[in-house]
């Protein structure tokens, strides 16, 4: 089996693949105060409670957006399972050709994403990630990454307004019966909800009027995604494990190229 790490910025998702079978998943809080032994109990711990032994696993994939805690991941991949995790980097065969200007910027989350939706839904297609930032990820017919866009997340997004509006108070993400709010936390949330999802169609919009293809596909993934997807006329696949299904691929293609 192969152990997935995807490494938020709030959470570190994890999951074993028996082949592109999902057998477990999980969540563990993204600490940036954990050591590695307390990263390693707590994926021992979740094993163990699975019923899994950690020698029935044969390699990890790892994607991080965090730099600070690569190490420690993977220390602990050295320490608790004998292995040096697969990461994406320069040399790691992924099937996506990068059209960035520079493609090191390109977190390794979006080339997994952009990764399992072509392989798995086809081309042109366009990916949604909806974490601490949101971002849009543009692929081709041909399997080539275009460029995207990213804008901050639903929750940074609310969190900025109650701190740095003094009068404005906390409120629950929810969405709105209606657009119009009858007092200050349905403004808030009709203005951040209903505004976000304005937000997510006109950029979808433009981006498939510039691929130039009337037929691309929309598969969102993320926390947040099924907030805004049952609002939005634009999101054709809501995938909550596309993230961590491209690593997997990518391992496979570069653990087992002839298969």
């Amino acid at each position: 089996m192969i152990l997935t790490l995807d490494i938020g910025n709030t959470n570190m998702k994890t999951a074993l693949f028996d082949g592109m079978e999902m057998k477990q998943y999980w969540r563990v809080a993204t600490d940036r105060n954990r050591t590695s032994d307390e990263y390693g109990i707590i994926l021992m711990n979740l094993l163990k409670h699975s019923g899994i032994s950690k020698e029935s696993i044969e390699g990890i994939m790892m994607s991080s957006v965090v730099p600070q805690i690569n190490f420690t991941i993977e220390h602990m991949c050295r320490n608790y399972f004998g292995m040096d995790p697969m990461k994406i980097e320069p040399g790691v065969k992924t099937g996506i050709n990068i059209k960035y200007e520079n493609p090191r910027e390109l977190g390794s989350d979006r080339i997994a994403n952009a990764v399992a939706a072509y392989e798995l839904y086809g081309g042109p297609c366009i990916t949604i990630d909806f974490g601490t930032a949101t971002s849009f990820g543009a692929i081709s017919a041909k399997g080539e990454f275009l460029g995207g866009a990213i804008c901050p997340g639903l929750k940074l997004a609310a969190e900025a307004l109650t701190e740095r509006a003094a009068k404005l108070p906390r409120f629950e993400l929810s969405k709105p019966e209606t657009v119009i709010g009858r007092n200050t936390v349905t403004n808030m949330q009709s203005g951040i909800v209903y505004g976000y999802i304005g937000q997510v169609n006109y950029l979808i919009e433009r981006m498939k009027r510039e691929i130039g293809s009337p037929d691309v596909k929309v598969i969102a993934t993320g926390g947040l995604s099924a907030l805004v997807a049952g609002e939005s006329n634009v999101i054709d696949v809501m995938d909550g494990l596309l993230t961590l299904k491209g690593l997997c691929l990518i391992y496979e293609k570069n653990a087992h190229p002839n298969n």
